[in-house]
């Protein structure tokens, strides 16, 4: 595994590390509890180190399940990465989203970031990874109800009682990481990026670079729409939050096949699958620190982190960039 310094702290995190919002079930039309433990597990056997969760994922069950996959590991060989802001169990800020719990019953969530939020989800997320410190804790979205500097005065707090190593954010703008930059050093945003969805490399990540602050890619296989394995007919099962998004309508997964397609021939000169060679392309790209890879059991995590294993020449990266560019993508 290759491990990546993160901003100008000293926070190193494996290039591939595990996310784990489909561990989690919601949105991904349920989980099986055991399998997404022995994933955690065995992508760590491999070297994936660091783990990204947060409270919403399941509504506390994928960060319980992080710290029950953890629990015999020494604290400082693993890196646990978490988040706040989005609470399911308060109408407080503005209200994000209204979905089903794994339940199946409905929940409002909102997007709230208050001082006395970010402390008490700290607590509750600190207790359901069976941890005394977060290693990076991080805004999941922005809350327009809550001044930058009262959320980033929080966790500033948090650090100093040595609850919090380090502050990140997601998906913030550039204005955002400014503004949150004046109240505490931010060393990381998590931001959507893959192979077919680039918006972020117009502003935020030339950003990044220019200020030192690292990226960490989420949804790098698009969902599992780059893994090639998608069909145009594909079936999604209830509550899967795919269903009638843009990237997976029948048109969109043929155009991503064709593309993959393309890159088959060179997958299988390395020995490696689609999903690896999209990965290893991934954390190569300039201003991309880290991809955040899900798994929901055994196979798929041992498979992420074997992405680490292939290598690309400056050639095949300008082949991949070019086919790119052909797809329209």
């Amino acid at each position: 595994m290759e491990y990546r310094k993160i901003g100008n702290s000293d926070l190193e995190l494996s290039a591939i590390t595990f996310g784990a919002w489909a561990a989690g079930g919601w949105m991904w039309g349920s989980t099986d509890r055991n399998d997404a433990i022995k994933a955690i597990q065995a992508g760590y056997d491999l070297g994936v180190t660091s783990i990204d969760t947060a409270p919403i994922y399941g509504q506390g069950d994928s960060e319980e399940i992080v710290g029950e996959a953890v629990k015999g590991i020494a604290r400082d060989k693993i890196q646990l990465v978490t988040k706040f802001g989005m609470r399911w169990d308060l109408e407080k800020g503005k209200l994000a989203m209204q979905t089903k719990n794994n339940d199946g019953k409905n929940i409002d969530v909102y997007k709230y970031a208050g001082k006395e939020s970010v402390i008490f989800e700290c607590e509750q997320s600190l207790k359901r990874l069976g941890t005394d410190y977060i290693d990076l804790y991080q805004i999941h979205w922005p809350d327009v109800t809550t001044p930058i500097s009262e959320t980033f005065e929080a966790v500033s707090r948090l650090i100093e009682q040595g609850k919090v190593r380090y502050a990140g954010v997601c998906n913030y703008d550039v204005a955002q990481l400014k503004e949150a930059d004046q109240t505490l050093e931010i060393i990381s945003n998590q931001i959507p990026f893959s192979m077919v969805n680039r918006a972020v490399e117009e502003e935020i990540i030339p950003f990044c670079l220019e200020h030192n602050k690292s990226v960490l890619a989420y949804s790098p296989m698009e969902r599992g729409l780059l893994t090639g394995k998608m069909t145009a007919d594909y079936k999604f099962e209830e509550g899967d939050h795919r269903q009638g998004n843009k990237f997976f309508t029948p048109e969109s997964i043929q155009k991503t096949n064709s593309f993959l397609a393309k890159l088959k021939p060179l997958a299988e000169e390395k020995n490696a699958t689609l999903s690896q060679l999209v990965l290893r392309w991934t954390i190569e790209r300039p201003g991309i620190t880290i991809a955040l890879v899900g798994a929901r059991n055994e196979k798929q995590a041992i498979q992420n982190a074997e992405a680490i294993n292939v290598k690309l020449s400056a050639d095949e990266i300008q082949f991949i960039n070019t086919a790119l560019k052909n797809a329209g993508f």
